[in-house]
């Protein structure tokens, strides 16, 4: 099943995972017009390309370890870091670790519903 706008009861095990890229399972979470939130699954070696959008982003690391590239900055961040990335910002990251992010989108993404 696919979460809908404004539901307010998600179970993140009833949720089919849609494919985000080559090693990567991205599941939509709740959301609303205003804000979304998206469980990321990585296996080792998968790339989140170098990307913008018009949405703020925070990233929060559950588990893995990651490098991450914001406006051109590299870090390596682990399970319990945070990152930022504004609207406009390019950002990506490789998954050093198999790993799971949660990312939080202001306003949501329309192109993953």
């Amino acid at each position: 099943m696919l979460t809908a706008k404004d539901q307010v009861w998600v179970a993140n095990e009833e949720i089919d995972g849609q494919k985000g890229g080559e090693g990567v399972v991205r599941k939509v979470l709740a959301y609303t017009d205003e804000v979304m939130t998206v469980e990321n699954h990585f296996e080792k070696g998968a790339v989140g390309a170098l990307h913008h959008h018009p949405h703020t982003q925070i990233t929060y690391v559950v588990k893995g370890k990651f490098e991450f590239t914001i406006g051109g900055e590299k870090r390596i961040v682990q399970a319990g870091d945070t990152m930022l990335k504004k609207d406009g910002i390019e950002h990506g990251c490789v998954c050093l670790e198999e790993g799971i992010l949660v990312d939080i989108f202001s306003p949501m993404r329309e192109d993953f519903v």
